[in-house]
């Protein structure tokens, strides 16, 4: 990178922050104004998010704050200090608060906003922003900004370098609003199904809610047994093994993640600890969280994994002991708003929640026929599968990114030696 100059932001770029209406900040009114809470972690804009607003005519007087194409927005005191965001594109007159910063090229002939937006997010910048926090509140001053220095690439390399990364962020973004949407449509989907069913019935009124005619309503230990966990002693741990304990946190969020604080035991847990130890397909639910918090009754089905996994206290294993009810529907049931706000009133405990199998089992469970439940589940499963795929294609992207981004903007790599052709695949 020795060809690319070194230049302080003072000589490129011009520095706005926001001002604060008095008895501005309303949830409703003219002019979105935005604040730090509004820039997510990945550099979008959420103008939908914790809306305050200002008048029209306080917004026509501002002499600096107001948001045009292409600025750069940067968080500049809090803890959220250094995040940043650029508006390629404002499609709606849109103002910044006093505790966001509005970058914009002052040398256009020299400096592009995108390429300084990814500077400002590269470790550069940020490992540069970090130096220059101080203060009672903790934040970077006008003069710590300017201070910043980057290498500059000639702008033609620097408007590539932005196109490219920013083709990459779109990208993640779609995959994003995929797994967004097709979740969103997962929710509605199982109160719809839960209530209504496949076949169009009449319904009935039951303990949990109408349900059609033809469903039986059945209490939840009458077709499932709750195998309790154990309290396997911490002192017997080890470093590393092929044996980890799953763990309440494994579970967060109903999604198994075995990289969350893992802990490992001896291999020959596996044949002493035998009836603790859980298979492919197993369900499983945490039954301890937060008072008034919905952090437990997380449902996760384990998937086939290179370790063995042993089952820790207050995990519970849930196994169906009669063929009326299918894993796969009653998977998806323990998911659904229909059960959970029965589970969670059952939890006893002031600061600590804790859910008890005894009165898990004395919860009402529905039996649709056994072909409906498995049309209901395949429904499911499909989109469960949609928001796997899209998953893998943002963890798969936002690597691409990391990687392009650190060598495009060190010049450890050159535009015009990209298969631009395979980015865009």
């Amino acid at each position: 990178m020795s060809d690319w100059p070194t230049h302080a932001l003072s000589e490129l770029v011009q520095l706005e922050t926001g001002k604060r209406e008095k008895g501005g900040g309303k949830s409703s009114g003219e002019i979105l104004s935005l604040g730090g809470e509004h820039i997510t972690d990945s550099g979008q804009l959420l103008t939908e998010a914790k809306q305050k607003y200002i008048s029209r005519d306080f917004y026509e007087n501002l002499k600096q704050g107001r948001i045009n194409d292409g600025d750069v927005l940067m968080v500049k005191d809090g803890a959220t200090t250094g995040k940043t965001a650029w508006v390629e594109k404002c499609d709606q007159p849109l103002a910044v608060n006093e505790h966001v910063f509005i970058l914009r090229t002052d040398a256009p002939d020299q400096l592009c906003n995108g390429f300084l937006y990814f500077f400002l997010i590269s470790d550069s910048g940020q490992g540069q922003i970090k130096k220059r926090f101080h203060g009672l509140i903790g934040g970077v001053t006008r003069p710590d900004v300017f201070s910043l220095k980057l290498q500059l690439a000639p702008l033609p390399e620097q408007k590539k370098i932005a196109h490219i990364l920013s083709t990459v962020q779109r990208a993640i973004e779609a995959q994003e609003r995929i797994i967004q949407t097709t979740t969103e449509l997962k929710k509605a989907l199982m109160h719809k199904l839960f209530t209504e069913g496949l076949r169009n019935e009449p319904q009935k009124q039951t303990e949990i809610g109408p349900v059609p005619e033809s469903w039986e309503v059945v209490d939840l230990g009458d077709v499932i047994n709750l195998f309790a966990g154990y309290a396997f002693k911490s002192a017997e741990g080890v470093s590393e093994s092929h044996t980890q304990l799953l763990r309440m946190g494994n579970l967060y969020q109903n999604t198994l993640d075995l990289t969350r604080s893992p802990i490992f035991y001896p291999d020959s847990f596996a044949e002493a600890h035998k009836r603790f130890v859980l298979n492919e397909g197993d369900l499983v639910m945490s039954l301890t969280g937060t008072s008034g918090k919905e952090d437990y009754g997380f449902t996760v089905r384990i998937p086939k994994t290179d370790k063995t996994l042993l089952l820790n206290q207050r995990v519970t294993r849930i196994d169906v002991t009669d063929n009326r009810l299918q894993k796969d529907f009653a998977h998806h049931f323990l998911l659904s708003r229909k059960f959970l706000d029965y589970l969670y009133p059952t939890a006893k405990g002031m600061k600590q929640a804790n859910l008890s199998t005894n009165a898990m089992k004395k919860l009402k469970v529905f039996l649709p026929d056994e072909v409906e439940q498995l049309e209901i589940a395949t429904c499911f499963k499909s989109l469960d599968q949609k928001v796997v795929v899209a998953g893998r294609k943002v963890a798969a992207l936002q690597d691409l990114f990391r990687t392009l981004h650190h060598e495009l903007m060190t010049a450890k790599t050159r535009v015009h030696e990209l298969q631009l052709h395979e980015i865009a695949n």
